[in-house]
């Protein structure tokens, strides 16, 4: 492809390693960041910009990184003809407004979990004493971007959540001004996503797991993502009865980008968690390790509603985060005493790195931002042990002051795979 004008906008700075490797393709790139306390986020690494309105023009593609108001100004300039990457006011609904998303679906033809929602935490206190289970607590709106909120209970009784509901009501009743009690089902927590060119889903879709909590064992608060498994695949049985339902409503919003829905499954069926319809961080990292072409050239033919099958590589890819303190909360202070400027050494160079909160001043790679999440590390395999091996060994390789990381990335799979098979879900359906 011919050098094309990318223009990259974010609140946090979510975007930059892509940005980074549009650079890298021989682009031009130009990159805004909104939050104040993010702007230095990769600089040395990518152009920045003050008003990335003067560069609309400028720009042959725009691309968007998050909801939270984006899908509104993705879906004006593209109806001013621009290509653009970014998704659409109902789309950001979705993911923003836990309700509604899961309305969505039920209104077209997908199985949901029963659920309450709550505006009082008095409330829900009362509900949980008179209907005693396992729920999770997800708090709606902005407030569901602060990942330790969330809550998943453990007692049949409900007592730990009981708990929980009176501690939240003493310390951020104000800020979560409604939440969501969804009963709790068991079983494999597995997303599908796909990317959507405008009119209709690009092939392969993709398959993944997370890993949300902060320790290994799967212990400790919940952070945006810590690490993931994936694989590329044909439409199987979860996507067909899920995201594939949604098609014509997408096309008729002229979606454009990655979009995702996190499921329990069992050997009763398919229970979908919640939307991501945008990037998904460190997602995206890893699927471009995965993709066999220039990313550019990815996001500028799916623009163009001209990208529907596309090579990927076989086997597995995997990721994990390395972040400092105060990951993953939110504690300036440590942050400044712990974390901020501090030199990345590497031992020798390493592929498959990609950057988050990290700036480049006279070729040294520093720590930036605010929130401590760091570097995504990488590992492709043809199985999943090949993939991890090849990713914790370029770990190794990596020093930071105070870092910290799950050991245990990917090692779900060796019984999350089985089941899933078992069940038929993996398959063509």
């Amino acid at each position: 492809m011919d050098k094309k004008n990318f223009l990259f906008f974010s609140y946090d700075g979510l975007i930059g390693d892509i940005a980074w490797q549009v650079v890298k393709e021989g682009h031009n790139v130009k990159y805004f960041i909104e939050a104040k306390d993010e702007k230095e986020v990769t600089d040395g690494f990518v152009e920045k910009v003050d008003d990335y309105e003067k560069h609309v023009e400028w720009a042959d593609i725009i691309i968007f990184d998050d909801v939270l108001g984006q899908g509104k100004m993705a879906q004006k300039l593209r109806k001013q003809g621009k290509l653009v990457i970014g998704g659409t006011a109902y789309c950001d609904l979705l993911e923003d407004d836990r309700t509604f998303g899961q309305e969505e679906l039920r209104k077209y033809g997908v199985s949901i979990i029963p659920y309450q929602n709550f505006s009082s935490f008095d409330e829900a206190i009362d509900f949980v004493q008179k209907n005693p289970g396992r729920y999770v607590l997800k708090p709606s709106l902005e407030a569901q971007n602060i990942k330790g909120l969330l809550y998943i209970g453990e007692e049949e009784d409900g007592k730990d959540l009981l708990q929980v509901l009176g501690d939240y009501k003493k310390a951020w009743e104000k800020k979560i001004p409604s939440f969501q009690l969804q009963k709790r089902i068991t079983g494999v927590e597995v997303a599908v996503g796909a990317f959507f060119n405008g009119k209709e889903f690009a092939y392969p879709i993709n398959v993944n797991f997370e890993h949300k909590k902060l320790f290994p064992g799967n212990l400790g608060p919940s952070t945006g993502e810590m690490g993931t498994l994936m694989f590329w695949s044909a439409p199987n049985k979860i996507f067909n009865q899920t995201l594939k339902k949604m098609e014509p409503k997408l096309a008729e919003e002229g979606y454009v980008g990655y979009i995702d829905i996190n499921c329990i499954v069992n050997n009763n069926g398919i229970y979908p968690l919640e939307w991501t319809s945008r990037f998904g961080y460190p997602t995206i990292n890893i699927q471009q390790e995965g993709i066999m072409m220039p990313i550019s050239d990815f996001f500028y033919e799916l623009a163009k509603g001209e990208l529907k099958q596309f090579k990927t590589r076989t086997g597995f890819q995997i990721g994990l985060r390395l972040v400092v303190p105060p990951f993953p909360f939110d504690d300036p202070e440590t942050f400044e005493v712990k974390s901020k400027d501090s030199v990345i050494i590497f031992n020798k160079p390493t592929e498959g790195v990609h950057i988050e909160d990290v700036k480049k001043v006279n070729d040294e790679w520093i720590v930036t931002g605010t929130t401590g999440a760091v570097l995504v590390v990488c590992g492709l395999g043809t199985t999943v042990k090949q993939a991890q091996a090849q990713m914790y060994g370029r770990v190794k390789n990596i020093i930071i002051p105070h870092m910290y990381y799950r050991t245990d990335i990917g090692d779900r799979w060796f019984e999350d795979g089985d089941r899933l098979h078992s069940w038929g879900y993996l398959h063509e359906n």
